[in-house]
């Protein structure tokens, strides 16, 4: 699972300390995962960690995987709290039952790493943002978190500080071998897009409407890498940077394919995504090095934390 380590302004726990979180999010991973399965494999106790009436020590004393199954098995479990002074995150739709298989076992893990990155996108000890509850339940957040190798760092549109205004960026992804800046372009319909060199690309059009037509994607990955370029240059880092232009679900026709930068249609994004699933590489210095400079220059809103304000 990648790691996230900046939600558009929220504060950060990697910006405290880059060089920290990602080994310990990895070492952290690891390990919870390994008892989790271990405990759904051989259950120790049964009772239920929600038990009315249960001592508070007792429930201290339950497993990783028990308080889990508590929520499994509740029936009108409908919310969660994260932390006494963040957002609550609203279920689509409680689980019935334990995870009968590992496949089953292994979303459900994901999707609890899934909440706890956004925690530390969304705080550090002292201070802490106020998530949007849609980002719990952001498709294209939760596939890039979910389905990439945990040493691909993602900044989910960041906000950065430029000449004194704030600049929205498109979706950044460091890898261990480079910068992607990733542009989703994807049409709830079948209509082809018309790529080209111009300000806008065309949607073709059904039956006899007219054609529409989306603002050129490239422009604004073109804008982003130059801000991106102007951060890592002070630092003296050199580093391949790519723009990407993707569509999960519609075919993207060019004639003349853009210079220093891809578009991968519906057919050529199984390919894509492969490709960027099998890069199985440790954490590089260059890696964290970009990952502090770009953090070191994003905007951040936060507020103290309750329990900081009282001490």
């Amino acid at each position: 699972m990648a790691q996230l380590i900046k939600l558009q302004d929220y504060i950060s726990r990697y910006e405290w300390d880059t060089y920290r979180y990602p080994t310990q999010y990895i070492r952290q991973k690891k390990e919870q995962w390994e008892r989790f399965y271990s405990e759904w494999l051989h259950p120790t106790m049964e009772q239920d960690c929600n038990e009315e009436g249960q001592p508070e020590e007792e429930i201290e004393k339950l497993s990783l995987f028990q308080k889990w199954k508590g929520r499994f098995t509740k029936s009108s479990v409908t919310v969660e709290d994260l932390t006494p002074v963040e957002q609550v995150v609203k279920r689509n739709k409680p689980l019935s039952s334990i995870p009968k298989t590992e496949e089953e076992l292994k979303q459900v893990f994901l999707d609890r790493l899934l909440e706890t990155q956004i925690k530390w996108a969304s705080s550090t000890v002292s201070q802490v943002s106020i998530v949007e509850s849609n980002y719990y339940k952001d498709p294209l957040l939760r596939f890039l978190l979910q389905r990439f190798p945990d040493t691909y760092f993602i900044m989910y549109r960041p906000i950065f500080e430029v000449k004194r205004a704030a600049v929205e960026t498109d979706i950044i992804l460091i890898t261990p071998i480079g910068i992607e800046l990733l542009s989703f372009v994807e049409l709830h319909t079948d209509e082809v897009i018309m790529a080209g060199d111009e300000r806008t690309w065309t949607i073709t059009a059904k039956h006899n409407e007219e054609p529409s037509h989306i603002v050129n994607p490239l422009i604004s990955l073109k804008r982003s890498e130059k801000w991106i370029e102007r951060f890592l240059h002070p630092k003296n880092i050199d580093i391949p940077i790519r723009k990407t232009v993707i569509s999960r679900t519609n075919r993207i026709l060019y004639a003349t394919a853009p210079y220093q930068s891809e578009i991968i249609d519906k057919l050529a994004f199984p390919a894509w995504f492969e490709e960027k699933r099998s890069i199985h590489l440790p954490l590089k210095k260059r890696q964290l090095a970009v990952a502090e400079a770009l953090l070191s220059n994003s905007l951040s809103q936060s507020m103290p934390r309750p329990e900081w304000e009282e001490e």
